[in-house]
């Protein structure tokens, strides 16, 4: 070992002073300097996987093996990096089909911020969402003016719904009930997020849902429908 250390410290001086003296001419034994700084470089690797080899004394078809999986996995991560995106698009579309109402988070060709929602086996769009943080599953409805929350949602969101006026009459497809308004500190939908956004609670009343309304969707860019999905622009 002491031996092929000094032998590569002497290759490795040798390279230096030929680069040195060959530095004005821009060449070394016929190569580019670069090259052939580059091509000592991997020789001198070379010599010492190969002392590194023979040392171990593993055989030359397991060290092949070996290096050929090492190989793989290196070229499967970079892969991966490379096409991160896409990969992290399909498994997006994968969710969705797999739950219902998963938003799918993107862009579209002019850089702006787009959450896709498949339609759902009942012909409507729903999708899950945050209020306040906590999971809200919401009902598209275009025909709601503002957005609407159960009080079940309302309570897990944060809101006291025990001291609330419940005023206003309130009507939807999925029947009657009277509602307050409040005030939703944070209300996410996929990567879209806004801030103080006014709402209607509920009174308790399993026949009203959760309803994302027009008070939301006018904040964004653009909302439309292409095929089985809606697809919104921030």
């Amino acid at each position: 070992m002491n031996r092929l250390f000094w032998i590569i410290v002497a290759i490795i001086g040798a390279v230096i002073l030929l680069l040195m003296a060959n530095n004005d001419s821009g060449t070394t034994l016929g190569l580019a300097n670069d090259a052939f700084a580059n091509a000592a470089y991997l020789g001198i690797w070379g010599i010492v996987l190969a002392a590194a080899l023979l040392g171990s004394r593993i055989k030359l078809s397991d060290f092949a093996r070996s290096t050929a999986i090492w190989v793989v996995i290196i070229l499967a991560l970079v892969a991966g990096y490379q096409y991160r995106y896409e990969l992290q698009d399909v498994a997006n579309r994968v969710t969705a089909g797999l739950i219902p109402g998963s938003p799918i988070s993107g862009k579209d060709s002019n850089g702006n911020l787009t959450v896709t929602l498949a339609k759902s086996l009942n012909g409507h769009f729903e999708v899950n969402g945050k209020v306040n943080g906590a999971r809200t599953s919401f009902l598209i409805d275009t025909g709601a003016s503002m957005v609407i929350l159960s009080a079940d949602d309302a309570r897990r969101g944060g809101i006291d719904t025990t001291n609330l006026s419940y005023s206003v009459p309130i009507m939807t497809a999925n029947g009657s009930a009277n509602a307050a308004m409040v005030q939703i500190a944070t209300l996410q939908i996929g990567d879209i997020t806004r801030h103080d956004i006014p709402a209607l609670v509920a009174q308790d009343n399993g026949a009203i849902g959760s309803l994302l309304g027009m008070n939301f969707l006018d904040t964004l860019r653009g909302f439309s429908v292409q095929g089985d999905q809606l697809v919104l622009t921030d």
